[in-house]
């Protein structure tokens, strides 16, 4: 198995029906990525087309990762509008396929983020994870802290209210 992640900045239909079949399978599988099961290409297409302006205009990447030369996960890497706050990004929408979970290629694809960060100057990474999910556990392994939480932030369901754990790395 051979598997990269690049930085993109220029997105085609054919990558975008890729990134929408993945975030859709994704969050369909139980990954917390902006969304609770199920979702079709209607719920997913307005944040798809935000996240793919970011990178359109340069201040943000997608970080693409691909098995064999196929799609096989992505993620965001959002720069600050602020002059105060160029030397921080922001990580969003961490996923990889679920056809290729459990083998490694979270932390893979976490690696070509800090990489891709590192490229662009940037000193610190921040995210957030959706508790009560385990997902935390996987950043504190790649460097991240615990820096803050919001109590029930996300409503998963009515009765269903999750923290929001936000983790920070210096690179």
């Amino acid at each position: 198995m051979s598997a990269e992640v690049r930085a993109v900045f220029e997105v085609d239909d054919v990558l975008r029906q890729e990134l929408l079949a993945c975030w859709i399978d994704v969050t369909n599988a139980g990954g917390a990525v902006g969304f609770v099961p199920p979702v079709t290409s209607d719920d997913v297409v307005p944040l798809l087309d935000k996240l793919l302006e970011g990178v359109h205009s340069g201040r943000d990447v997608l970080a693409l990762l691909t098995v064999d030369g196929g799609t096989a996960g992505f993620a965001s890497v959002v720069g600050s509008l602020s002059p105060l706050r160029r030397h921080w990004g922001t990580v969003l929408r961490v996923q990889v396929h679920p056809s290729h979970q459990g083998q490694g290629l979270g932390r893979v694809l976490m690696d070509g983020v800090h990489r891709i960060a590192r490229d662009r100057g940037w000193e610190f990474l921040h995210l957030t994870a959706r508790g009560g999910t385990g997902v935390d556990a996987f950043y504190r392994g790649l460097g991240y802290e615990e820096v803050g939480r919001l109590p029930g932030a996300i409503r998963v369901a009515p009765g269903d209210d999750r923290d929001e754990i936000v983790m920070a790395c210096r690179l």
